[in-house]
């Protein structure tokens, strides 16, 4: 686990992971204990838009992934508050840079056998395809969410996790 020696409390702390992985169950909780602002990249994009996120992706991935960048660049910018990203933001560097400047980034790795358990494929658009493209997802996103957290959590349990994300920023 890297460790970082800055004053975290005054950065973002920012949830990266698989869908399903519990970045925004995880983030709401981690946020309300450090009586911090929690801010859902998706349901900032769903408010904004007026649109399901089933529904922007019927313009095409790359048009999402547009949307997305703008969403991350106004969320990023006010701190310090969680935030939990869509599990695609990591497929744009731009992202990645901006979540940055003001932010600590936390990786949840959950086990994809428990996601594929959980999660409602269906609501997914990138999963609408079934638990396949859930393996699939996982094994072209892993190396970039392990390449640009600063901490890797294994999420198995919430409690834990919130535990082991507050060790970490301690």
């Amino acid at each position: 686990m890297k460790k970082l020696c800055d004053n975290r409390l005054t950065k973002n702390i920012v949830i990266i992971g698989m869908p399903g992985s519990g970045k925004s169950t995880i983030g709401k909780e981690l946020a309300k204990r450090l009586n911090m602002k929690f801010c859902d990249i998706d349901e900032y994009i769903v408010k904004k838009e007026s649109k399901s996120i089933p529904e922007i992706f019927q313009k095409g991935e790359e048009e999402f992934r547009n949307i997305e960048s703008i969403a991350v660049k106004e969320v990023s910018s006010k701190f310090p508050q969680v935030i939990a990203t869509g599990g695609g933001v990591i497929k744009r560097e731009e992202n990645i840079k901006v979540l940055r400047q003001n932010g600590i980034i936390i990786f949840l790795n959950r086990p994809i056998e428990h996601i594929a358990q959980d999660v409602d494929i269906k609501s997914r658009p990138l999963l609408k395809d079934g638990s396949e493209k859930l393996y699939d997802l996982f094994k072209s996103r892993y190396e970039l969410y392990d390449k640009y957290c600063d901490c890797k959590i294994v999420n198995i349990n919430i409690e834990e996790c919130i535990e082991k994300i507050l060790n970490f920023i301690q």
